[in-house]
């Protein structure tokens, strides 16, 4: 959902587009044609739309309102790789306020850093870094107000987190379960405006 109130809607797997459905209306406008389905969708502050296309291994993104519903790539390659400029099965995105891009790179268990105007990504946490967590199929990532990570470990059933001292366990710590401190492959978070924390959890 955009800052107005329109909503973007993933129709890559039947139709090859995002949609926007105008705020308080039934209107449709296709916004982008990509050629897959979008895992992650993300709107940035100067209206740029990222779309992750997990079985693509790329990222793409569109200025909305530019004329065009062509986007152009913003990482990944397009084959399935762990090198700077390839990613594997990526799924949730985050565009911070200096337009760096934050990428869940799924298969790869790790989370790229790639930022504003390049293609090559760092990786900031999982395989091939020195963070202290190990990552299992990380599927979403958030910023929060402080610039703090926000991920969900998949595989892991949990939600982890950094701060001043390094990455933490916040949810589902105990194992994957059915229980209300449990997690079951999780997909995706979100903050509130309270701060409150919500988590898809797939297999309850």
């Amino acid at each position: 959902m955009s800052i107005n109130g329109d909503i973007y809607i993933d129709n890559g797997y039947s139709y090859g587009r995002v949609d926007k459905y105008i705020f308080n209306t039934l209107n449709r406008i296709t916004v982008m044609n990509v050629n897959g389905s979008c895992y992650g969708l993300f709107i940035d502050i100067n209206n740029n739309l990222y779309c992750s296309l997990k079985n693509l291994h790329q990222v793409v993104k569109l200025l909305l309102n530019n004329g065009t519903t062509i986007p152009t790539i913003a990482a990944g390659n397009g084959s399935a790789g762990s090198l700077s400029n390839m990613l594997n099965s990526p799924q949730g995105i985050y565009v911070d306020s200096n337009l760096n891009l934050y990428i869940a790179d799924s298969a790869n268990n790790r989370i790229q850093f790639v930022q504003t105007g390049q293609l090559n990504g760092v990786t900031l946490v999982g395989n091939g870094s020195s963070a202290n967590i190990t990552l299992n199929y990380p599927t979403g990532i958030v910023l929060d107000a402080n610039g703090y990570l926000f991920i969900v470990d998949s595989y892991n059933h949990r939600i982890v987190a950094s701060s001043y001292y390094g990455f933490r366990c916040l949810v589902g710590c105990s194992g994957g379960g059915s229980t209300m401190y449990q997690l079951s492959f999780p997909q995706s978070m979100a903050f509130d405006s309270y701060g409150n924390i919500y988590v898809t959890d797939r297999k309850p």
